[in-house]
């Protein structure tokens, strides 16, 4: 029942997407981080403490939501059903994609309409760098970046640590995941605090990263995009480079974060200038490599039980 209350969670979301006024998990996590940040900037006066209470921040909001998530699908064990339902909507808020699409559908439409202000503000939403002052080219290659980060962050880790580990470990990378994008920030403000948070998401991407490499760019060849360019293997930013290598643009380069220059390399060799349906190529791209990862990892799963079976 668990790999069929995934795959329910898989498409949930893709026909839901993230009702603003719903409950969510990940909201939940913000506030949390949130307090817990301000606590700890009180209680740790000096940089130095901040590293340790960054440390403090990590743990108890990874760990946190790791037993949460344990003990609401523990409690409802005595009913199976009950649990295969509390397992569909926990996968449904892990995943991102619907929520991936319609974010940056909204900055495409402002930006076919001519809107440069609205575009600007859908682009706020999300994205983390300041967005007054950017120009029409920075909006498109901010939200193709968007989508190719995210690609592996917001759907294929997820659904890796899922079939690796269950609802739990999943869960917990969204506050690994929720925790870096709120503090892993290398400005004044965050680099201290921030430092254990960024480190630690490295290292939960870094297998989900290379899967999503392999997604993204399996994706591209079917979508008859640059999938040579797509394949060739990024020293940094992993689907950032492959989705920029797909389109033959050039996405990264350094931005102001919260009002800190941020000096960041570009990624990608410029074939061509972006255009404005390089963000539904991009988003195409999501698409098809979630569902070639759900399918690779349904089918992992199912040969790893019958190996199981057979040896026991």
């Amino acid at each position: 029942m668990t790999l069929s209350a995934y795959i329910v969670g898989y498409f949930l979301d893709l026909w839901l997407g993230d009702p603003p006024h719903w409950p969510h998990p990940v909201r939940w996590m913000g506030n949390a981080i949130s307090g817990m940040q301000r606590l700890i900037r009180r209680c740790c006066p000096g940089e130095s403490m901040l590293y340790a209470g960054g440390g403090i921040l990590w743990l108890t909001v990874v760990g946190g939501t790791w037993l949460i998530a344990d003990l609401v699908l523990r409690l409802l064990s005595f009913n199976p059903w009950l649990q295969w339902l509390a397992e569909v909507w926990l996968t449904y808020t892990l995943l991102a994609t619907r929520c991936l699409r319609d974010a940056a559908m909204a900055v495409y439409h402002a930006l076919r309409a001519d809107t440069l202000e609205e575009s600007r503000r859908q682009l706020s939403y999300i994205v983390g760098r300041d967005t007054q002052h950017l120009s029409r080219p920075q909006i498109m290659r901010a939200v193709v970046e968007t989508v190719a980060e995210n690609s592996v962050d917001g759907v294929i880790a997820p659904l890796f640590w899922l079939f690796i580990g269950g609802v739990p470990l999943a869960m917990a990378y969204k506050a690994v995941n929720t925790l870096d994008s709120m503090v892993g920030y290398r400005t004044p403000k965050y680099r201290a605090i921030g430092y254990v948070s960024a480190k630690l998401d490295d290292l939960a991407n870094w297998l989900p990263a290379r899967l999503g490499w392999i997604a993204l760019a399996l994706s591209a060849g079917a979508l008859r995009l640059d999938g040579r360019r797509a394949w060739k293997s990024p020293n940094c930013a992993w689907s950032e480079a492959t989705v920029a290598g797909a389109l033959g643009v050039r996405l990264g380069g350094p931005n102001r974060y919260f009002n800190e220059w941020v000096e960041k390399p570009w990624i990608g060799e410029e074939t061509r200038e972006i255009d404005l349906e390089d963000i539904t190529a991009a988003i195409r791209l999501m698409y098809l490599a979630s569902a070639i990862t759900l399918v690779l990892l349904c089918l992992l799963r199912i040969v790893a039980v019958h190996y199981l079976q057979l040896n026991l």
